[in-house]
């Protein structure tokens, strides 16, 4: 499939999803959440062979963040090998076990591959930096700033330099081309980088600094409901939360949806996965759901070979501001989901950069010797697709600039063409092992034992024989929506004793996975818990008939039985 050798335009991947629906109408069903401004429509897969029973079930996006077009190729891998799960039973896929593939088959995937696709499109297309969404709806635009376009006709838009004594750039001398921050050792000449665009509004004489939302309001990435603060306290919040039709989309499907309980947003680049939680340290988050985590961590190390880090300690941007109103946030606080953010492509380890202490360091620490190292590999292993030329050209606003430098698409926000392949299978590969996580509430056959004087004892036991339990992370057990087990029966022909006990409670169950390190990891006391993966329920029934047992809940679906007496 092209989407696992190259990034692809909105066009081939609707042709892709709706290829699927087409050729498996019994397992693959489209739903569009919303058109786009640009009238493009938001896809979401649903993969699910009996979709009118709930259970649990897994979600997964990508290309939230306009440029970060991997995640779009992952997330669409990831649907292609559970179509194959389905259609191919007995292939070889990952190596997972029959017993895996058999749980996985039973879990519904809903799979969101390009949450922007105007953003997406507009960076494939002209190379523009686009956080999110190529729009701008903010009232207040009368001030100087900066508009994406092409200036010297090329097709693209990516940067200008302009010479300047004041400038804070140089050309390397190792790589012509090569932009690096000036020294004091450095003759010059100095350049001024600006985005390849027009500054609207301007007075003649200063220049704007650019943001990278200079030309788009809001960050998708931080228009989620969980701990939602407007700016300037949060860049790129909107105007209130889920003010982009794109991230209220999500928001109201995923709240019609309580049985998700994984979730895995696809973004780029760093090659490393980001776990909740991101507004507090791992002493004050819950040390269950920490335990959990650690078991998704060891999967990433051994399968990725991405390292795993939390939001708070090592992925805030500025110490002790946590970002606010982000989505794996929102899915784990509200939704109760194993949630994370999965940073792909390791450029940092393919430089073989050392890791900072605080992983987001990675971002802005570099010095001159590792840009020159990154333009090095760019012209060795990259096909030089990170170095573009220095076009001449003028500006109407800034009179004689250059176009060009660096375009990030291939090589720096996205891996290369040559890797995505594998890339796509190895992140395949772990996410399906989280799918099998699931929780699964098994209901025994009824059993029926007469008492004498036309009354019958009908008995049954719940378990629950999935990982996760019914509640799937300690910390969702308090959000209302997530329900223990109730059972209900339903006499036909015949009576409940005791007409009270049509409804009773079960409870949650625990699930037989504990993470890593967690309780009974311990050489010195390894024992298991008690009974609290299952419940044994019994009702008396009088006189001759049907009777049917249904146990569930919202999270995890309901599961009916009938007996005859």
């Amino acid at each position: 499939m092209t989407f696992r050798e190259r990034y692809v335009r909105w066009a081939e991947l609707e042709a892709t999803v709706k290829g699927w629906a087409e050729a498996h109408p019994e397992l693959v069903r489209l739903e569009s959440l919303g058109v786009t401004p640009e009238g493009r429509d938001i896809w979401l897969v649903r993969i699910d062979p009996d979709p009118e029973r709930v259970r649990p079930s897994v979600w997964v996006d990508g290309n939230m963040h306009a440029s970060e077009l991997c995640g779009s190729s992952v997330a669409l891998s990831i649907a292609e090998d559970v179509i194959r799960l389905h259609t191919e039973p007995d292939a070889d896929l990952h190596g997972l076990s029959a017993r895996a593939k058999e749980t996985i088959r039973d879990v519904p995937f809903l799979v969101c591959p390009r949450i922007s696709p105007d953003g997406a499109e507009a960076v494939l297309t002209t190379g523009r930096y686009v956080r999110s969404v190529p729009r701008d709806d903010r009232p207040n635009k009368a001030h100087p700033h900066w508009i994406g376009g092409d200036v010297d006709g090329d097709g693209l838009s990516l940067v200008m330099r302009k010479e300047d004594p004041t400038g804070e750039y140089v050309e390397s001398k190792e790589h012509p081309g090569l932009m690096v921050p000036r020294g004091i050792d450095d003759d010059g000449p100095f350049y001024k980088l600006y985005p390849e665009g027009f500054i609207e509004n301007w007075d003649g004489s200063v220049v704007p600094t650019p943001t990278f939302l200079s030309d788009n309001d809001t960050d998708l990435n931080r228009n989620f409901p969980w701990d939602w603060a407007p700016e300037p306290e949060q860049i790129g919040a909107g105007p209130f939360p889920t003010s982009a039709p794109e991230s209220r989309a999500i928001v109201e499907v995923a709240t019609r949806t309580p049985q998700l309980f994984a979730w895995l947003n696809l973004h780029t680049f760093g090659g490393v996965l980001i776990r909740p939680r991101g507004d507090a340290p791992d002493v004050d988050m819950d040390q269950e759901d920490l335990a959990i985590y650690r078991q998704i961590e060891k999967w990433a190390k051994d399968i990725v070979g991405y390292p795993t880090v939390s939001g708070f300690e090592e992925f805030t941007y500025e110490p002790k501001k946590h970002v606010r109103g982000d989505l794996t946030e929102w899915a784990y606080v509200h939704r109760g989901c194993l949630a994370w953010v999965c940073e792909l492509w390791d450029l940092f380890a393919q430089m073989g950069f050392e890791r900072p202490k605080r992983f987001v360091e990675h971002y802005t620490r570099l010095d001159r010797e590792d840009l020159e190292k990154i333009a090095r590999w760019d012209r060795e292993e990259n096909q030089g697709r990170i170095l573009r030329p220095w076009r001449r050209a003028h500006h109407p606003q800034l009179g004689e600039v250059e176009c060009g430098g660096a375009d990030p698409r291939v090589g720096i926000s996205n891996p290369p063409y040559e890797v995505l392949p594998d890339l796509c299978r190895r992140k395949s590969s772990m996410f399906l092992r989280v799918a099998a996580m699931a929780p699964k509430v098994v209901v025994s056959e009824p059993a029926a034992t007469s008492l004498g004087d036309g009354l019958t004892r009908i008995e049954v036991v719940v378990e629950n024989r999935g990982y996760l339990p019914t509640y799937v992370l300690t910390s969702a057990k308090k959000l209302p929506w997530n329900e223990p087990l109730w059972a209900d029966v339903r006499a036909e022909g015949c009576e409940l004793a005791t007409t009270a006990e049509t409804r009773r409670e079960v409870g949650h169950l625990d699930g037989w996975g504990r993470g890593l390190y967690g309780g009974g990891a311990a050489i010195y006391f390894a024992r298991s818990r008690g009974t609290t993966s299952s419940h044994r329920m019994q009702w008396v029934v009088r006189g001759s008939g049907n009777v049917t047992v249904r146990v569930g809940s919202c999270r995890v679906g309901w599961t009916e039985k009938t007996i005859a007496i």
